[in-house]
């Protein structure tokens, strides 16, 4: 008698079976979306890290070249970084001498427009003035 005892203590049912699967069906779709949803957060991270990064060397380049001023404000990062256009805006600031540089980068992604924008200060009057 203590024989079938111990052989019926390593097997399991077919309702607790049933309950595993039913445990794992429940669970599992809930961890994939929560994967999914992480990766989808990273990669809108990384674009918009990107997009900054872009968009800092876009003033520098701007700024420290005068095109500024003269040039067209607007344009694409060509090969390199073919999903990224930028368009850059000058407004005046409080003090005349100063003028406002904003450069907005935008992108696409999944069908909805998104962008960053990095702004500074550019001086425009004469040294020691």
């Amino acid at each position: 008698m203590t024989d079938r005892r111990t052989s019926r203590r390593g097997a399991f049912t077919i309702v607790e079976l049933l309950a595993t699967l039913t445990l794992v069906c429940i669970v599992l779709p809930v961890a994939v979306h929560g994967i999914l949803l992480c990766l989808d957060v990273a990669a809108h991270a990384r674009h918009q890290a990107q997009a900054a990064a872009l968009a800092q060397s876009k003033i520098a380049e701007l700024a420290a070249t005068g095109q500024w001023y003269d040039a067209e404000l607007d344009g694409d990062f060509g090969d390199d970084w073919p999903e990224y256009t930028w368009v850059a805006q000058i407004g005046e600031w409080e003090d005349s001498r100063l003028s406002q540089l904003d450069v907005y980068v935008l992108w696409n992604r999944r069908g909805r427009d998104r962008g960053v924008t990095l702004s500074t200060l550019i001086y425009r009057g004469v040294p020691n003035e």
